[in-house]
């Protein structure tokens, strides 16, 4: 058995009470507001009201995308076609227009196919001379030949047109499906337009040509007509017949 004495006994008891006082002195010394109380019908408000606040966030951003969408779809319906075939369509009406203006003889003037009918393809004047009647009807069959040539180079001229058509119609069935918005889709479609509009213009063009000539043929065959009732009349009219004269056969002495 260990004996302790009264002065180490008395050591031992300082220290434990010198121990005792340091742990309870935090205890003391915090005060009462600064304990950490955990309270749960707070702490679930505060993450409902975060997630609320989180949840708009979302949806403006959300927004904010939608909105830059639309912008950017704004710009692709804005956005310009980058080809035109009006240039070429142009020159195609040019060319034919050049051909019609080019009509030899009557040209497509209305003053003018009057005037032309009134001197060749009316009545039969009752006093032209034969060498007249003659002149008027080879007039007239130049005017009927130079027709049916004006017809023909018409025709060729819009068969000419016949390939670039379809290279600007191929051009322009491309662009339209391949457009990016509304203005380009639009205006691919109002080029297209455009160019059956000018092979409507060449399909007139033939048939104003054709119609010319057919329209000369038979001015001609009604002219022809009226100048061989003329010219039968002349030719069964009584004249004056035979007349008596002296005449001399042989040159020599009486």
């Amino acid at each position: 058995m260990i004996r302790i004495s009264p002065r180490s006994r008395a050591r031992c008891v300082a220290a434990a009470l010198l121990t005792a006082s340091v742990a309870v002195a935090p205890i003391l010394a915090t005060p009462a507001h600064a304990l950490i109380v955990y309270d749960p019908t707070n702490y679930a408000q505060n993450v409902l009201q975060a997630a609320r606040a989180l949840q708009q966030i979302n949806q403006q951003i959300t927004q904010l995308q939608n909105e830059a969408q639309m912008l950017i779809n704004q710009a692709r319906n804005l956005a310009s076609l980058p080809y035109s075939s009006l240039q070429q369509i142009q020159q195609s009406v040019q060319r034919t227009q050049q051909l019609l203006a080019q009509a030899q003889n009557i040209a497509f003037d209305v003053q003018q196919i009057d005037q032309m009918f009134s001197e060749k393809y009316g009545n039969v004047s009752l006093s032209a001379p034969d060498q007249q009647l003659v002149a008027d009807a080879r007039s007239r069959w130049q005017n009927t030949v130079g027709g049916l040539q004006d017809a023909m180079r018409v025709q060729a001229g819009v068969v000419g047109n016949i390939d670039t058509n379809r290279a600007q119609m191929s051009a322009l069935v491309g662009q339209s499906q391949g457009a990016t918005g509304a203005l380009q889709a639009t205006q691919s479609g109002n080029q297209l337009l455009a160019l059956q509009a000018q092979q409507l213009a060449d399909l007139t063009a033939v048939v104003a040509a054709n119609g010319r000539a057919q329209a000369l043929t038979e001015a001609e065959r009604a002219a022809a007509a009226e100048q061989g009732r003329e010219q039968r009349r002349r030719f069964l009219t009584p004249g004056a017949g035979y007349q008596a004269g002296s005449a001399q056969m042989f040159y020599g002495n009486n």
